[in-house]
């Protein structure tokens, strides 16, 4: 062989083994860099979870295809729930409607939240099925952690909560003072409550921030989601999260790719007061279709649940309207991944919903729908 053609050889083993070197490294760079363990399987269909201070995990089940038999339960270390915080609480049937009170009994929740103050929020939407609203039904109750006892609710009258409305999730300020609330039903808004006097202030409803995203079709499976009768996705301001300072609060509707935010002084200030806050909101870049969002207590980066890519992203808010959000984790089993909750030690939480598979877009889906809950293993730098 010339030395010629040795060094050629030599010359073309080196950049092959070169090219595979970087085709790995690239490879690896788009690994997601988490995965997700289950915490629990549940017999209902699961949306909100939230962790307290103390490490004690709560979840909900809303009346969408089932009449469940709890509607918010406390998760055993074992997985297993119990109702709370009691009994009388969880004891709305469809069926008895007529027999109990919808303002003293859980109806239709859709979200727990933890907020800081020791205190669980049951945001109750009070429409079965996503459909009608149960008169009276539409409230926010708070329980006392300590105590296990219900010590406050706020009930939203037609000026707040209207005939299809569906009142989606909640955050709270960091003095525990005030809380917003994302409307995803037909006519998509955000509320700001005044937790001290009751009142509650119906804001932007109607904006193009919190409507549906005209001509977007949602997916799931690869496969336009769509109900037998042709109708998609069409829930409006869903996902809400406030920024680590509590500066912002961002929101977005599940059909839809942009995220939006707007000053909190401004909806505590001219939003209470009753006067348009429109001009304050600010779009900020897209997350693609989301339904959760959460803002890591420390990181201050905003976690996506994004139910087309069974994946988790994340996002640096913080870094502008530019950046874009990259996938956290991506797993079949998250089957449609909903919301999301931190724990004290920054354990990362997300429920599966599993909407792509429930009755309302496959008829022969069981009405009792089972699902999960799972925690996000990541390295310590995410």
């Amino acid at each position: 062989m010339s030395d010629r053609r040795l060094v050629a050889l030599l010359a073309g083993a080196a950049l092959l083994v070169s090219s595979g070197w970087a085709s790995a490294q690239d490879a690896t760079a788009r690994q997601p860099a988490a995965s997700v363990v289950k915490v629990a399987d549940f017999p209902h269909q699961v949306t909100g979870v939230t962790v307290s201070a103390d490490n004690r995990i709560f979840v909900n089940f809303p009346r969408w295809t089932e009449d469940s038999p709890v509607s918010v339960a406390e998760v055993g270390k074992d997985g297993s729930i119990k109702a709370y915080p009691d009994d009388a609480w969880n004891s709305w049937r469809n069926a008895r409607k007529d027999e109990l009170a919808a303002g003293e009994h859980f109806v239709c929740v859709q979200s727990v939240v933890a907020d800081g103050q020791n205190r669980l929020w049951v945001l109750d939407a009070s429409a079965p099925a996503q459909a009608l609203l149960v008169p009276s039904g539409a409230k926010l109750v708070g329980i006392d952690l300590a105590t296990n006892t219900v010590v406050q609710t706020i009930r939203f009258d037609e000026t707040a909560a209207p005939q299809g409305s569906y009142l989606n999730d909640v955050r709270f300020t960091a003095d525990g003072r005030h809380a917003f609330i994302t409307d995803s039903g037909a006519k998509g808004a955000l509320l700001v409550v005044d937790l001290e006097s009751g009142q509650a202030v119906r804001v932007l409803d109607g904006d193009p921030s919190t409507q549906v995203e005209k001509g977007l079709v949602v997916e799931a499976d690869g496969q336009p989601l769509r109900r037998p009768d042709g109708r998609g996705v069409e829930f409006s301001a869903d996902g809400i999260a406030l920024s680590k300072d509590g500066r912002y609060l961002y929101w977005q509707a599940i059909k839809g790719t942009k995220l939006y935010r707007i000053a909190t002084t401004a909806l505590l200030g001219d939003g209470l007061a009753g006067r348009d806050v429109s001009g304050a909101v600010e779009a900020w870049g897209e997350n693609g279709v989301a339904d959760g969002l959460w803002i890591g207590r420390d990181s201050g980066r905003m976690y996506v649940t994004a139910p087309q890519d069974d994946a988790v992203k994340i996002r640096d808010v913080e870094a502008g309207a530019d950046s874009r959000p990259e996938i956290l984790v991506q797993d079949r089993q998250l089957r449609w991944p909903d919301t999301m909750s931190e724990g004290p030690d920054g354990t990362v939480y997300v429920t599966t919903s599993r909407i792509q598979d429930m009755s309302f877009f496959k008829p022969d889906a069981p009405a009792s729908l089972p699902t999960s809950l799972w925690r996000i293993e990541q390295p310590a730098s995410n």
